[in-house]
């Protein structure tokens, strides 16, 4: 079935009619020009406004297009993409209403209902409802702009920038006469144009606004899932739920905030998204059938234990040091799909810190294994479903080494043992495999927080002819064999230097792998006290980082 759109080209009086009534939805972000914004519309307009002496001569100002979810047989309209330049005009048209004193300008505001006649007053643009009794009593009521509260602690981020903006129209106004004001406000009504596009289908307007506005913040699965959730909250709740959501929003950052949803999506589903994650949690989840609830018990508790592990802040009375390097080091790893695992057991487990450290530890173990095993996506993805099902059975009493999921079977550890005794340098792992194991090999007392953190080679990946290396190092089967291993990597809080990369052993330990006479690594303070580099050292060195990797994650 086709899906039906219109367009049309309509000065602001149009626009501002009885044929639109328009409701910014929930889910849309807050209003958020600031006097920037205003000030350059303003400027504008004022600039073509006063350009020909004659109205008539007056050249006509384009203010961009809005994208509406409208049927043609009735005035409603969401509006998906345009909120801005609505709210801002309707800030301007009042701002004028009021320093001409016009009865007329306010039928582009509102119109007046009829006591007698039983028919309600009607506003042209309708806000958020978080926002919308301020800017109705504030902006669109006649005589009120000169009253916005100055103290701006009670307000909304979005009331203090609708605050501002009417401020500045005001102050801008006082500076034109009357026959300004009046030449300023027929301008913008009958010169200024939008155009509308409209459609039925919800999928179909948000496509069309990431085509015609691919600068702007396209509407996410959360934006959109907001509105489906709040809106079955009875309406004396809504408000309490919507600060609960956008309070939550707010903490994760708008990014982390949408990725939530996904994490969530597989808490509940325990298998690879088929569907987009709107459709999956809309028609699998159904959410807005018990939309408290689903806030309350799965939102807010899944999302606040999410914002503890990607900002590090488990809090308990032991073990919380160590539970919050684990989410460190799973951060670190190529993928996110860990997470759903680590927010479903920890939301149940939280007030018992030892199985939390047990879990992570053995979560890691599997991470950095299926890394290492260059496990694509959908394979992996049911490995951490079988975490996800042993969770939510709770069959083992959530001791974590009763989790078959978490293992790892015989034939895998003798594949990752492999993987690690060969070339590690050109793997995506390397800095990962090394940063582990000096942690573990400091003893929990080292810091990773170097703006710079490389990997260099103790044997050169190139040595010049002459060196020593080479007189050191002269089977160049053998060396090309151990120049990737992991007995010769160091790390360095340092960019590469290539000329250095080549220094003689006593020089490059000196010069290159030295800081200040130290080095912020115990990998590479065991080099620095190495008298020589041989093969024989290379080779010892690599047996017992082997034999470290086996300890830190159980392979044997």
């Amino acid at each position: 079935m086709s899906t039906k759109i219109s367009a049309k080209e309509l000065p602001v009086k149009e626009v501002f009619s009885a044929h639109y009534s328009f409701e910014i939805p929930p889910y849309q972000r807050p209003y958020s020009w600031t006097k920037e914004q205003a000030g350059q519309l303003f400027d504008d307009l004022k600039d073509f406004a006063f350009q020909a002496e004659n109205f008539a001569e007056l050249k006509p100002y384009f203010l961009g297009s809005l994208v509406l979810i409208k049927s043609e047989s009735i005035p409603q309209a969401q509006v998906i993409d345009g909120q801005q330049r609505l709210t801002t005009l309707t800030i301007l048209l009042s701002a004028l209403r009021d320093a001409l004193d016009s009865d007329e300008l306010t039928r582009y505001i509102y119109e007046k209902g009829d006591e007698f006649g039983g028919i309600p007053e009607h506003f042209r643009v309708k806000l958020r409802e978080r926002d919308n009794e301020f800017f109705k009593i504030y902006i669109q009521r006649e005589g009120n702009i000169n009253n916005i509260p100055t103290n701006t602690d009670s307000l909304t981020d979005s009331q203090v920038r609708i605050a501002e903006n009417a401020n500045f129209f005001v102050t801008q106004l006082k500076q034109l006469n009357t026959n300004e004001q009046k030449i300023l406000a027929m301008y913008i009504l009958q010169k200024c144009y939008l155009v509308l596009v409209a459609t039925e289908d919800e999928e179909s307007a948000f496509r069309i606004f990431s085509v015609l506005n691919d600068r702007g913040l396209q509407l996410s699965h959360a934006d959109i899932l907001k509105a489906d959730i709040i809106g079955k909250i009875e309406p004396d709740k809504q408000e309490e739920y919507t600060k609960k959501w956008e309070d939550l929003e707010e903490e994760l950052g708008t990014e982390t905030f949408k990725d939530l949803f996904g994490h969530i999506r597989m808490v509940s589903q325990k298998s690879k998204a088929k569907d987009s994650i709107l459709k999956e949690i809309r028609e699998k989840m159904k959410p807005d059938k018990k939309p408290k609830e689903f806030i309350d018990k799965t939102l807010i508790v899944l999302g606040n234990t999410y914002s503890e592990v990607i900002n590090e802040t488990y809090r308990s009375i032991n073990k919380a040091k160590e539970i919050n390097n684990y989410f460190n080091w799973l951060k670190q790893i190529n993928n996110r799909d860990w997470v759903p695992p680590t927010i479903s057991y920890i939301a149940k487990y939280y007030d018992e810190p030892e199985k939390v450290l047990n879990f992570l530890r053995k979560l890691e173990r599997l991470a950095f294994g299926l890394w290492v095993l260059r496990t694509y996506a959908t394979p992996r993805i049911e490995r951490y479903a079988n975490v996800l099902r042993d969770i939510e059975e709770q069959k083992y009493a959530g001791d974590p080494d009763k989790f078959s999921s978490l293992s790892l079977e015989d034939t895998e550890k003798t594949n990752i043992l492999e993987t690690l005794n060969r070339d590690v340098y050109n793997t995506q792992f390397c800095k990962y495999l090394l940063l582990r194991l000096d942690a573990e090999l400091s003893d929990g007392s080292a810091s990773y927080n170097h703006k710079i953190i490389t990997i260099e080679h103790v044997l050169p990946r190139s040595p010049k002819s002459g060196s020593q290396w080479l007189k050191d190092f002269p089977d160049a089967k053998q060396r090309t064999e151990m120049t990737n291993c992991i007995g010769n990597l160091v790390l360095l809080s340092r960019k590469r230097n290539s000329s250095a990369s080549n220094y003689e052993f006593e020089k490059k330990k000196e010069k290159y792998f030295r800081v200040d006479g130290v080095s912020a690594f115990v990998l590479t303070t065991q080099v620095l006290n190495e008298p020589v580099w041989t093969p024989q050292v290379v080779q010892t060195r690599h047996r017992n980082l082997i034999s470290k990797i086996k300890e830190v994650w159980d392979l044997t």
